[in-house]
């Protein structure tokens, strides 16, 4: 059966068995937690508190299934303890620097966390992400393509592989060696306004599923054809969204993601 989760950000403030009740509520059975400063759990003492966090959110029927964290000894560690099996990472270097100096650094940081992946049996995925960096899955597989996929995968998201403008068949048989994990989200380009040099500029606007640039449908009968087993997540992002309607957008789009991931 497949699994579904929900990338929490949006839920800073809510009390970890909310948090449960919150996720179920939408229809998710997994989540994706932000292991940050700030949050329920923070990186410099995963070690107890996320094993914390997990049993609590299974007391609600909700299992974390990756967290979006650094790559450090004590979230390796609280991974392992919590039963959690993929740290979600990016690769974005400051715009207008050397990319390729950026990139063997982080290639290099990567290296270095490949003992902990074995040491935890903990994964770690590099995500797309449009701006600078691996902003494309051919860009994203020029780094992870170079590991080991036990220790080292490949994070598919929709929306980024839409401003990249990608076909999504294409784009998840590139990365097909090494995914470990999906994102639904969508969005499309927005202009903003022209600068002083005359140039257009624009920004990147997140919607719900079905009135983005990629077509979930499409992606999702691909990931299927290949027989695509793990989890489906949806980091419920959107752009000029009051708190509130979050939940309510995010809740429509599983029941839409569902509708062509379950037929």
């Amino acid at each position: 059966m497949a699994s579904f989760s929900v990338f929490t950000k949006p839920w800073k403030e809510t009390s970890p068995r909310e948090l449960g009740v919150l996720v179920r509520g939408m229809g998710f059975d997994a989540l994706e937690f932000p292991l940050r400063p700030g949050y329920q759990a923070e990186p410099q003492h995963a070690e107890t508190e996320l094993p914390k966090l997990a049993n609590l959110l299974a007391e609600e029927g909700v299992r974390i299934d990756s967290v979006a964290s650094e790559l450090t000894p004590p979230v390796f560690a609280g991974c392992a303890k919590a039963g959690v099996g993929l740290i979600r990472t990016m690769f974005m270097p400051p715009a207008g620097e050397d990319y390729l100096v950026h990139e063997a650094s982080f290639i290099a940081a990567l290296e270095k966390a490949v003992p902990l992946c074995e040491q935890s049996g903990v994964k770690v995925g590099l995500q797309m992400h449009y701006g600078t960096g691996a902003t494309n899955t051919a860009e994203m597989m020029r780094i992870v393509g170079r590991f080991d996929p036990r220790f080292i995968g490949a994070v598919w998201d929709a929306a980024h592989s839409g401003f990249a403008g990608e076909a999504p068949e294409q784009a998840i048989d590139l990365c097909w060696s090494h995914l470990c994990l999906v994102n639904f989200k969508n969005g499309f380009p927005c202009f903003m306004n022209r600068g002083a040099d005359g140039e257009a500029r624009f920004r990147q606007y997140m919607v719900q599923g079905p009135d983005g640039l990629c077509p979930w449908p499409r992606a999702v009968r691909y990931l299927q054809k290949k027989a695509y087993s793990g989890t489906w997540c949806m980091p419920a992002e959107y752009d000029d969204c009051a708190p509130e309607q979050v939940e309510k957008y995010a809740s429509e789009d599983l029941i839409w993601l569902k509708k062509w991931v379950n037929g």
